[in-house]
């Protein structure tokens, strides 16, 4: 069984600064604009990709039991649908959409302007765009991307994901941003003014950069893809980990990780899991520091704000934790919400984990 929940959960990623010129329809800048990280990565069986039941499904496929996703969608608007093994209570079947389908897309970037969500990053993975199946899927979602972006004047930006990717793997990236390039004008303001410009220059995010956790590739290949971007006339944003600026923690120990940022004309570092409103208090501070180095090197800086995932269906009934979203639902955060956190989390659900909150949210 499942229960009805509309709910969009999203990365939120935010700057600092002035609003962005050109009335909500050409995007010079990057400052002020209140920006969504857009995957896309969700498919059927039956939506053309040949990709299964991607991202949806768990260990066993996708069907009771056996699934990765939270929260079932809300999935009136959607002109496409896809019938599950799931249940309603009635008995009905429980449907969902595709990211793979055109008309997905549009309607998520028609909510985004309804809402007010100035726009998203579109996600690339590079040990996705390396394989004929995986390009095909996200050229597709890109290409509906574009068309929406412009259609309801929000921002848009590409976002590469360096998770996966192998040394040598770097001309994938550049080889595919300039065909980006070529293929929707990003480049020519006129044509495309939804594409973001930072410093009089496209912006190309770069994710993944300087962390410690064993990754295949290193300083040298993202320096290698922030030279190619630069001398493709690209201005960058670099995603690093959370203790960048002390080059400890999560963060591998070569200062040339500072070089790196220096080159760049954002830095975004990654936040998400790394405090709950007990610790904020000393991230509080780290945070002020970092912000502090980044003017004195002249890289604007951009926070992230995580709405909260539980991991639980995706890595099983071992995973013993859940953090709230930083947000409201029906006008109560849900860091204070009983009818959220009591009826549906512990009762309807049976959860009997702890709960944890992100950025001080109980003070909200």
């Amino acid at each position: 069984m499942v229960k009805r929940f509309s709910w969009l959960v999203f990365c939120l990623l935010f700057s600092v600064g002035m609003t962005a010129k050109g009335g909500g329809r050409q995007y010079n800048s990057y400052k002020g604009l209140v920006m969504a990280g857009y995957q896309g990565w969700f498919n059927t069986p039956d939506d053309g990709s040949g990709r299964g039941w991607h991202h949806y499904n768990g260990p066993k496929g996708f069907r009771p039991g056996s699934c990765s996703i939270d929260f079932w969608p809300g999935v009136s608007e959607y002109k496409k649908l896809y019938k599950t093994e799931f249940t309603f209570e009635d008995g009905k079947p429980a449907s969902v959409f595709s990211s793979y389908d055109e008309s997905t897309v549009e309607l998520h970037f028609k909510w985004m302007n309804q809402y007010g969500v100035d726009g998203v990053f579109m996600q690339r993975f590079v040990s996705e765009i390396r394989n004929e199946s995986g390009l095909k899927h996200f050229n597709k979602v890109l290409n509906s991307a574009m068309k929406a972006a412009n259609k309801y004047e929000r921002a848009i930006c590409v976002m590469y994901d360096l998770s996966g990717m192998k040394p040598g793997e770097e001309g994938v990236l550049l080889k595919d941003i300039a065909e980006i390039a070529r293929q929707y004008s990003i480049k020519d303001h006129v044509k495309n003014p939804s594409y973001i410009y930072h410093n009089g220059k496209p912006l190309v995010t770069v994710w993944g950069v300087g962390f410690n956790d064993n990754r295949r590739y290193g300083l040298k290949e993202a320096e290698h893809i922030i030279d190619g971007l630069k001398l493709q006339g690209f201005s960058v944003m670099l995603g690093v980990p959370t203790q960048w600026r002390e080059l400890k923690g999560d963060t591998e120990s070569d200062p040339h990780l500072h070089q790196l940022i220096r080159k760049c004309d954002i830095v975004m570092p990654w936040f998400v899991g790394r405090y709950n409103e007990n610790t904020y208090p000393k991230f509080q501070k780290l945070l002020e520091a970092d912000i502090q180095w980044a003017k004195k090197n002249q890289v604007d800086y951009a926070p992230l704000v995580f709405p909260g995932f539980s991991w639980g269906n995706m890595k099983g009934q071992d995973h013993n934790s859940f953090m709230t979203a930083y947000n409201a639902l029906n006008n109560v955060p849900c860091t204070l919400n009983s009818w959220l956190l009591q009826k549906v989390l512990r009762r309807d659900w049976g959860f009997q984990g702890y709960v944890v909150s992100d950025c001080g949210g109980p003070s909200l």
